[in-house]
């Protein structure tokens, strides 16, 4: 299992977090897959969790209040009640104002898609102001389950509703981040559809509380530096993000 971890990531470390968390990546062999996305969150963010100073402002974020204090790796972000699923994402990143939650994406964009599915536990007036927007597209991916081919619309809505729980019990301002990888044998024309979906969320849900932004993984460490450049070269060599 170690040398599923890059240099500079602690293997134990992870192996703790990744026990404790949902999805059951560990006990289940799904980490181990050549084609996990939880490996390359995990090496990803798991290489800054000591030094989360030193972690490179994600694209289309940079007017935030960087530094970041705080990078976790496996965050559940609870909703207002007990009892039930709450959503986990990939990392959550902390800065003096700002909670960003990040969900990665590596081969999932591109393979069978589900039809969006959201429970009636959504509709609770629990959300606070400013989430007209992600209560608009809750009930457009309602009417149209299958509007999305690559983009899991109704795990963003989920992941902006925990966001903005956590977020308020916080104090801080809310951002939901989709980081993803474009895998080289996969058609151009589905990078493009991908891509061009994230664009349309985002385009709808714009102005909301939670903000959300998207970027790739080779667009984030294309602008890694220092230290960091090593290991982003290890991530892309390992996992071809």
């Amino acid at each position: 299992m170690d040398n599923l971890f890059l240099p500079g990531v602690s293997a134990a470390r992870l192996r703790e977090i990744l026990e404790k968390a949902g999805g059951n990546e560990i006990a289940s062999g799904k980490f181990a897959s050549p084609q996990s996305s939880a490996a390359l969150a995990a090496n990803g963010f798991g290489w800054f969790l000591d030094r989360p100073g030193s972690l490179p402002a994600f694209p289309g974020l940079h007017d935030l209040d960087w530094p970041a204090t705080r990078i976790d790796v496996e965050r559940q972000m609870r909703f207002p009640w007990r009892g039930g699923r709450h959503p986990w994402l990939d990392a959550a990143v902390e800065t003096a104002n700002h909670l960003i939650g990040v969900e990665s994406k590596r081969f999932e964009p591109f393979r069978v898609s589900k039809p969006a599915a959201l429970s009636a536990a959504y509709d609770r007036d629990v959300w606070g102001e400013g989430m007209t927007p992600f209560l608009a597209m809750r009930d457009g991916l309602r009417a149209m389950p299958g509007r999305f081919r690559h983009l899991d619309g109704a795990q963003l809505v989920k992941h902006a509703f925990g966001l903005a729980t956590e977020a308020c019990r916080l104090g801080k301002n809310p951002v939901l981040l989709y980081i993803f990888a474009e895998p080289a044998d996969v058609p151009a024309v589905r990078l493009r559809a991908h891509r061009a979906e994230i664009a349309t969320f985002e385009a709808e849900v714009s102005g909301a509380k939670v903000r959300f932004g998207a970027c790739s993984w080779r667009e984030w460490i294309s602008t890694w530096t220092g230290d960091a450049a090593a290991h982003g070269i290890a991530l892309r060599e390992t996992f071809a993000p």
